[in-house]
């Protein structure tokens, strides 16, 4: 369009655009500098932000249908419950807010199995059959994520805590911070 004269009025951004001000410059030889698209700057940004102290832990089954990201401590604090179904799984998990995990891939190739209260929801892969998350019964707003199915390199330590899931109702309730894990 024609240059602005001196009585135009300054654009305001559209729905969704933002004005970065005196950080504008900065912003895109940021975007320049790192090939980002502004979206991935955003997120990268947004990331940084909403998930500081947290590293980016990635993993999946044994085949690779099922890929996940998962925003926790390098230092996982991981329950080992003696259970039925997790003395049978050796289900060692660490509880993350649902908000925290994100599948990548395998919707589709994962397969649910129930039973007692039904409220755990014990997902795996339909190929190899490797349960790499799931939902708790002890957490149901988050996921419990086995530490063995993480790529290597993000992990820093693993301590464990042995948890009485023979005796679940009393267990939980005299778990000090087992239900605020999934809490955002």
């Amino acid at each position: 369009g024609p240059p602005a004269g001196p009585g135009a009025q300054a654009q305001s951004p559209g729905p969704g655009a933002f004005d970065l001000g005196a950080q504008s410059g900065r912003w895109a030889a940021f975007q320049e500098r790192h090939r980002l698209s502004c979206e991935e700057a955003a997120r990268l940004l947004l990331d940084a932000y909403e998930y500081r102290g947290l590293v980016k832990h990635t993993g999946g089954c044994h085949c690779g249908a099922v890929r996940f990201e998962v925003w926790a401590s390098a230092d996982l604090h991981v329950f080992n419950c003696n259970c039925s179904i997790c003395t049978k799984k050796q289900n060692r998990h660490f509880i993350v807010p649902a908000s925290r995990f994100k599948l990548l891939k395998g919707a589709d190739n994962l397969t649910t199995y129930t039973f007692n209260t039904h409220c755990a929801q014990h997902t795996f892969c339909k190929t190899c059959g490797v349960q790499s998350f799931y939902t708790p019964r002890s957490n149901p707003d988050g996921y419990g994520i086995a530490p063995h199915c993480l790529d290597d390199g993000t992990v820093q330590s693993i301590v464990t805590e042995d948890i009485n899931g023979k005796e679940w109702e009393k267990a939980v309730k005299e778990h000090k911070t087992i239900k605020d894990m999934s809490k955002p």
